[in-house]
């Protein structure tokens, strides 16, 4: 599950963290090992040890680090978290999974087949045919009364109901049974495209038939689930969860008997690998955020320095870069890596001094140099240096095109010229009407990543003429004090990339409407750019049952966010996992998710 609409601290998080293990999932002192000979560093495919059934053993335990016990299972509650959604796949039915481009697949432990009337066709009608032996832990099978269920808590209409509130849900009129218990048939009020977004996870309905049952945190071995594991243990105290065999399932039986997911935080997991305490290990925010927890003396800092809690920022990529070699250089485990589906990007505060002028927006998005920006980001980690050309689309997502060559020529002192902002004679910075162009840059605190990103930028815009201070914010303020506020001139974060590209993407690039007061409500746009026609192009989108034709309005949309000098996308957030050798199965998952399954220890 990756939904657009995220709350302002995952949306930091995503430039400098590793989110809980689910590629959900934010200087270079060495040349980086060579990838894995399985991995596609420039790839949303991921990097995952292949698993041969017929070669895992059958039985063990696996111990997975994630960041915390998450609060609830339900991911629609403001309370889920990464971790939440990835133990949510274990225990939940998703009705699609994601295949390597992004695009959803039917799940044949679930469905038997899925389809929606054909595009013109009013009303459209979604006809789910489920699999016959999907059942319930309680042994009662899935049914009309958990999709009507999960439809009613997620709709938006009972606000009784505590939750977040997914595209989509709004959009359906009534949901009955077909020709059998085992048809499920959805009429919209409206059409749908991204239809194939819901009901995934799919909950009981004794989770969500009311709001009081809703709103109760989802925890604990009493609660029905339908996938392959169960859950056993649920220890917030200990930092433990425990998943053991489903009894009740029905699909190929899973290879591991027992996986422990462990609390455990990012810079104790290099340790933890080291000392086998670990199997699967995210460590995208071990070696970025280094810089923060690295004792002096440990391994991951260097030698003679002061702790790293008091170290320089300066010092942050190299410190990074020797967690990084120290995670490469543990034995029996493996670094698997791969481009995260999530859109770092420079998002520009149009609503804030010189920027609200768009040819100076367009001048600035010119003078970006992405390439060099990504190089200067990845490469240190062993990924292949990729520029995004989209706000929408991940590099390998199905319909990616690259549309930044829409905001006119390439000549960016032309466009700086051309705005009346002119560079001295000799060189220095800009400047229009006696005023210098100097810009601020917000970047997250602590992260490795954020800094090359940054530096590599104020370098890049400083040839340009434009001059950038880098302001750093923790997590905590980043959207609340900054983003949300309108406190910055130039921003640096990431959004996920979101299969449901219409509807979940939306309100990013919304037009900011006024409040009663006639101050803007930015909502989630924290660009502050924004038109009509960008609107209606999202809102077509997203009722275009044909796919040609919804990626063409999708397209047109970038270009138009292009035009607009909203925000420069950069490059796909790293993502990085530990995983120790003998276990197929695992690794930088990309678009996808685990087949838990499969997950097992090789013969």
């Amino acid at each position: 599950m990756r939904v657009r609409q995220l709350t302002a601290a995952a949306s930091v998080l995503l430039l400098v963290a590793g989110l809980g293990g689910c590629s959900d999932s934010p200087a270079p002192a060495r040349t980086p090992e060579p990838v894995p000979a399985s991995a596609d560093p420039t790839s949303t495919t991921g990097d995952v040890q292949p698993a041969d059934r017929d070669a895992v053993e059958d039985g063990g335990v696996l111990r997975w680090a994630v960041d915390r016990v998450p609060a609830t299972l339900n991911v629609y509650q403001p309370a889920a978290t990464a971790d939440s959604a990835l133990l949510a796949h274990a225990l939940y039915p998703s009705l699609f999974r994601r295949d390597e481009r992004g695009r959803p697949v039917p799940d044949p432990d679930y469905l038997v087949g899925a389809e929606s009337t054909p595009p013109g066709q009013e009303p459209q009608v979604v006809t789910y045919r489920l699999n016959p032996q999907a059942v319930w832990s309680d042994g009662t099978p899935l049914s009309v009364a958990d999709f009507t269920a999960q439809r009613t808590a997620l709709a938006g209409r009972d606000r009784a109901y505590g939750g977040e509130h997914p595209a989509g849900y709004d959009a359906i009129d009534t949901i009955a049974e077909g020709a059998d218990p085992r048809e499920i048939r959805v009429t919209f009020r409206r059409p749908y495209a991204e239809w194939q977004s819901l009901f995934g996870p799919l909950y009981p309905a004794a989770e969500t038939a009311t709001a009081a049952s809703f709103n109760q945190p989802l925890v604990g071995g009493a609660h029905l689930t339908a996938g392959p594991y169960t859950v056993s243990q649920y220890n917030d105290e200990g930092g433990r969860v425990t998943v053991g065999r489903n009894p009740r399932w029905w699909g190929d039986r899973p290879k591991i008997d027992r996986i422990d997911f462990l609390a455990t935080p990012p810079e104790q997991r290099l340790d933890d690998l080291d000392q086998d305490q670990l199997d699967i290990a995210p460590l995208t925010a071990a070696v970025d955020q280094a810089v923060q927890a690295a004792p002096s003396g440990s391994p991951s800092a260097p030698s003679g320095s002061p702790s790293a809690a008091a170290a320089p920022p300066a010092a942050a990529p190299e410190v990074a870069a020797l967690a990084l070699k120290r995670a490469e250089s543990l034995p029996n485990v493996t670094v698997h890596r791969a481009a995260a589906p999530s859109l770092t990007q420079l998002t520009v505060n149009a609503a804030r001094g010189p920027l609200s002028d768009p040819a100076l927006r367009l001048a600035l998005g010119r003078a970006v140099d992405r390439r060099r920006i990504a190089d200067a980001a990845l490469t240190p980690l062993g990924l292949v240096p990729a520029p995004l050309g989209s706000h929408l689309l991940a590099g390998d997502q199905d319909g990616y095109r690259d549309n930044s060559g829409s905001v006119g020529p390439a000549d960016a002192a032309g466009l700086f010229d051309d705005a009346g902002w002119k560079r001295p004679a000799g060189g220095g910075t800009r400047a229009k009407e006696g005023k210098e162009l100097a810009l601020s840059l917000l970047v997250p605190a602590g992260s490795a990543t954020a800094k090359r990103t940054a530096d590599a930028l104020t370098a890049n815009l400083a040839e340009q003429g434009v001059a950038v201070q880098t302001v750093t914010a923790s997590a905590e303020t980043f959207v609340k004090d900054h983003l949300a506020a309108g406190d910055f001139d130039l921003a640096l974060f990431s959004w996920p990339a979101s299969p449901g590209s219409a509807s979940e993407q939306r309100p990013a690039y919304a037009k900011p409407r006024p409040n009663a007061d006639g101050t803007v409500n930015p909502g989630t746009n924290y660009g502050r750019s924004g038109t009509e026609e960008i609107d209606r192009l999202f809102d077509r989108a997203s009722a275009e049952l044909d796919p040609a034709a919804r990626l063409d309005m999708l397209q047109e949309a970038d270009v138009r966010i292009w035009q607009l000098g909203h925000s420069v996308p950069l490059y796909q957030r790293p993502e990085l996992v530990g995983v120790r050798t003998g276990l197929v199965g695992a690794g930088a998952y990309g678009f996808g998710w685990p087949r838990f399954q499969d997950v097992g220890w090789s013969g």
